[in-house]
């Protein structure tokens, strides 16, 4: 026979084994619990950002419009005979500085001379027929129609002679004007005419020089309408300082002086010419040459310029900045960048003196979150900034 144990012992044992579960759970929930509140502590608590800042202020700007052209002569004289002949002698080095009233070429003048010896002979004898019939008419010798047609025939032979030396003067061609001379297109021995189609030379003045400068038509009207607006002041008339740069890049050592600009678009182009003259002591420049010219546009007395890294783009390519309110919550904001200007924008719309740009920091700061602004950047008002616009 099995062994009985009381009844009593048995109901004493499993409610002590429930309660110690129970109270381990409890220990273990409340742990989880108290983790819980304390990283939800931390989230709350977090530090905000801080962000450097570049508060907008407005600066003088002068711009300036770079533009393409092309050096001319400033004097061109094309040398053509006046008279025709065989061309003896050719008295001049190609490629070399002529004075004005330098021989150049010299034509056969022995027929020429012969014309001039006979009307100088005519002119002698007109002369002593009229100076007779004067004193004959006194006297009533002879009529007045004889006396006047005495009178006629010196005069035509004093025409006579002076054409005559007129061509004898022509047989020696002289420079037109001081310059450079090119080559010669005809030699000792050549045949030459009056009005002929082919110059015998050509003589270029280069010192001073001209540069065409080719202006859009559309600038101009931008120019004009920036003006009319106020957001360009643009000095009226000629006289403005130009400057230039070579084709291999290098600044030219002179400043020239804007002459005149047309008064009408070429219609095969679209666009307009300014001319300039520049100094050329040095014969830098030479006829047909490329250069750029920087020709002033204007000045703007309220020009927004803003370092390059506080403008971004978004997928669309299209410029925003990041600004800090007075609440130091970051805002998105749209803007219009006109040109770079070193290394900074010009903002044409979208901001306004006062507002802070997130210059550092960008990439750690969300829309509409709180940040800590440090460090302005906006380093006080400047002026006589000059900007070329392509």
């Amino acid at each position: 026979m099995s062994p009985s144990f009381p009844r009593s012992d048995s109901k004493m044992t499993f409610p002590r084994v429930r309660v110690v579960a129970t109270a381990a759970a409890m220990i273990v929930l409340s742990s989880a619990l108290a983790g819980c509140g304390s990283d939800g502590a931390e989230v709350q608590t977090a530090a905000a950002p801080e962000v450097g800042v570049y508060t907008v202020h407005s600066e003088s700007l002068t711009l300036s419009d770079e533009l393409p052209g092309r050096t001319a002569p400033y004097l061109v004289a094309e040398v053509r005979p006046q008279i025709g002949g065989i061309l003896q002698k050719r008295f001049f080095e190609e490629g070399s500085y002529v004075e004005q009233g330098q021989p150049l070429y010299q034509v056969d003048p022995a027929p020429y001379q012969a014309v001039l010896s006979r009307t100088e002979a005519t002119l002698s004898a007109a002369r002593l027929r009229s100076e007779r019939y004067d004193m004959l008419v006194e006297n009533q010798a002879i009529s007045r129609q004889s006396r006047d047609d005495a009178t006629s025939q010196f005069q035509e032979a004093k025409a006579a002679a002076l054409s005559a030396r007129i061509d004898m003067g022509y047989t020696r061609i002289l420079a037109p004007i001081s310059g450079r001379i090119g080559r010669s297109s005809v030699t000792q021995g050549a045949l030459v005419s009056a009005n002929q189609a082919n110059e015998l030379a050509t003589i270029q003045q280069l010192d001073p020089i001209y540069v065409d400068i080719v202006q859009s038509s559309t600038a101009v009207l931008k120019l004009k309408a920036d003006a009319a607006a106020g957001v360009l002041q643009v000095k009226e008339g000629n006289g403005a300082e130009v400057s230039l740069t070579l084709e291999n890049g290098a600044e030219y050592p002179y400043k020239g002086t804007l002459k005149f600009s047309e008064v009408s678009v070429d219609q095969g182009t679209g666009s307009v010419t300014l001319r300039a003259v520049f100094p050329n002591k040095d014969g830098i420049l030479l006829p047909g040459m490329f250069v750029r010219a920087k020709v002033p546009a204007g000045t703007n007395e309220q020009a927004l310029l803003v370092p390059q890294r506080t403008v971004s783009r978004d997928n669309q390519g299209r410029p925003y900045v990041l600004t800090v309110d007075n609440e130091q919550i970051v805002r998105q904001q749209s803007v219009v960048v006109d040109r770079a200007v070193g290394n900074r924008w010009l903002i044409s719309s979208g901001i306004k003196p006062g507002d802070r740009l997130i210059e550092e920091g960008i990439q750690k700061v969300t829309i509409g979150q709180q940040v800590i602004a440090k460090g302005d950047k906006s380093g006080g008002k400047t002026s006589g900034i000059t900007v070329a616009r392509h």
